[in-house]
């Protein structure tokens, strides 16, 4: 059985054109739209274009970080997805949160409140999801972390997840933290581990060698300085994460182009032998 995975950091559900003269106080304080000839940044919800570019793109697992939490459904429902959200940080008070990014989702950024998601298309390859948990993997400042494990009907399981950034010491420690885990929860299952790490493989690679030693999570990176990965445990990889170019998450909007997030997408595809028993498990921690 071959599927297809992605990997995407969302920025947050905003766009974010090449130009950075573009990305104005103007536009992020009183909402204009900034343009040149072949860009447009807009400062508004842009929940629909996500769900628009999701949909239209071929995979059957879709592994997003910085989520606004009020993108779960809209993007499951789009996709024809099963969804796992796992809450991260500044999700007090949420509906307000969410009002107020609708208004203004430039100048609320992160402060809306953010979350990791992961879609299983259905009907599909993996067969749906057959069990949720999820793992905070960071607690304390500068913000929280988690990951959310998701166990597929096929036996094939994910483990999706945002490591703290500009710090790589805590970093390294949430992908061990996070690694443990997913590991001991899949037991003899096989594995996609991936996600915003946070963590380039030029810069630390020994967490990548430790990954691979101690959990036999391993796999080619994306790329030496990329810091979204999909790696694997007990899979064949049949196409190398790679990038997408920036142009594929680009959408066209009066003549110009609106590029949404300031992430790639890493698209890889992999093989799993036949589907594995479901070990015994406790009843699922997290149900989002």
């Amino acid at each position: 059985m071959e599927f297809t995975a992605i990997c995407w950091n969302l920025f947050h559900g905003r766009d974010h054109p090449p130009d950075a003269s573009l990305r104005t106080w103007r536009s992020r304080i009183l909402r204009f739209d900034e343009q040149n000839a072949t860009h447009v940044q807009v400062n508004r919800d842009l929940s629909p274009e996500f769900a628009t570019l999701l949909a239209a793109s071929a995979w059957d697992v879709a592994l997003l970080q910085e989520v606004p939490p009020r993108f779960a459904e809209p993007l499951a429902r789009a996709c024809a997805a099963e969804a796992h959200r796992a809450l991260t940080s500044r999700n007090s008070l949420a509906p307000l949160r969410a009002l107020l990014a609708r208004q203004n989702p430039d100048l609320m950024a992160s402060g809306e409140g953010g979350s990791n998601l992961t879609l299983v298309r259905v009907p599909g390859r993996l067969g749906g999801i057959a069990e949720r948990r999820e793992l905070a993997i960071h607690e304390g400042p500068p913000e929280r972390r988690a990951m959310a494990f998701t166990r597929t009907a096929s036996g094939v399981c994910i483990a999706n997840l945002h490591a703290t950034n500009d710090q790589p010491a805590l970093a390294v420690e949430d992908v061990l933290r996070a690694a443990r885990a997913a590991t001991e929860w899949a037991a003899g299952s096989p594995l996609l581990f991936g996600g915003d790490l946070n963590l380039r493989p030029a810069e630390q690679p020994q967490l990548f060698e430790q990954l691979a030693s101690e959990f036999g999570i391993g796999g080619p990176p994306t790329a030496p300085r990329a810091i979204d990965h999909l790696l694997a445990r007990g899979l064949e990889v049949r196409a190398e994460p790679a990038q997408w170019p920036p142009q594929r998450r680009e959408l066209p909007l009066d003549g110009r182009a609106l590029r949404l997030s300031d992430h790639d997408v890493v698209e890889a595809r992999f093989e799993a032998g036949e589907p594995a028993a479901l070990p015994k498990t406790e009843p699922s921690s997290s149900a989002n």
